[in-house]
């Protein structure tokens, strides 16, 4: 257990307070047993108390509409609360169309492994299946507090995963995908990104259009535009303020746009 207790304080910053801070104490009282709850949680400093309660609801609200930069969201964010924003968002989308199957929960387990390695990922799914146990999570209240402190790269990244989860037991329900859409909007995330992000999930023959953000009436020339300026959208290098495990994470994105624009090269002849 104090390895886990580790875990969740050292690498968390934001993500401790508002309604994703209540979410994580809910899961913790589910995870592990009341001591070690309370611990973290209830016996934090006065200050750093009085500043989570400050980032409460309704105070989102207010953070939502205030302008803050892409410099200042990076640096606001922790590897481990781009981490926790995982876990919440996928515990949320596996639940809406009223079944969890074994098979997302492998993939967030397999994901999890891959990207921090075994023991840190235990961890994380300790509290991640404290999540799937909780109810009453306010989807747009915690895409509020994302949103007001992750930058948009992170946030893009965050959308791909999503739809990873969805397509993990090879079948995506209108639910889900509804779900994430309305996700997206919460994260300030426009209709082009979505699109683009959703169709690296399909074979649809308008995909690498779509993944380029571009229309099937592009010449080859806005095809290379449209193609240089996504590549550096989504290129893997964007998350490095998160650490190195998220760059990697990143490089399947950042793939299919390499892939998209190939297949309209050969397709085209150019």
């Amino acid at each position: 257990m104090s390895g886990f207790a580790s875990w969740i304080g050292g690498a968390l910053g934001w993500t401790l307070g508002g309604p994703i801070g209540a979410a994580i104490g809910f899961a913790i009282g589910a995870a592990v047993d009341k001591a070690t709850s309370k611990g973290l949680l209830l016996e934090e400093p006065k200050q750093q108390k009085r500043q989570r309660r400050k980032r409460a609801e309704p105070t989102y609200e207010k953070r939502r509409r205030r302008r803050t930069s892409s410099a200042e969201k990076q640096s606001q964010t922790k590897s481990g609360d781009f981490e926790v924003s995982l876990l919440v968002l996928s515990a949320v989308v596996m639940k809406a169309d009223g079944e969890i199957s074994q098979a997302e929960k492998d993939y967030v387990r397999n994901y999890f492994v891959k990207m921090y390695g075994k023991e840190r990922a235990n961890h994380a799914f300790q509290l991640f299946n404290g999540l799937l146990k909780k109810e009453d999570i306010s989807t747009r209240q915690i895409c509020q507090q994302i949103q007001s402190h992750m930058d948009h790269s992170s946030r893009l990244q965050l959308l791909h995963y999503l739809f990873g989860v969805t397509k993990a037991d090879g079948h995506v329900s209108e639910e889900e995908v509804e779900l994430i859409e309305k996700i997206a909007g919460y994260l300030y995330i426009n209709d082009r990104d979505y699109q683009s992000i959703k169709a690296m999930f399909y074979n649809a023959v308008d995909s690498a259009y779509r993944i380029l953000e571009i229309d099937k009436s592009a010449t080859n020339n806005e095809i290379k535009k449209a193609y240089r300026k996504m590549a550096k959208k989504y290129h893997p290098d964007k998350l490095q303020h998160l650490g190195e495990e998220h760059v990697k994470g990143a490089e399947e994105k950042f793939q299919r746009v390499q892939k998209a624009y190939e297949q309209l090269q050969e397709k085209r002849g150019f």
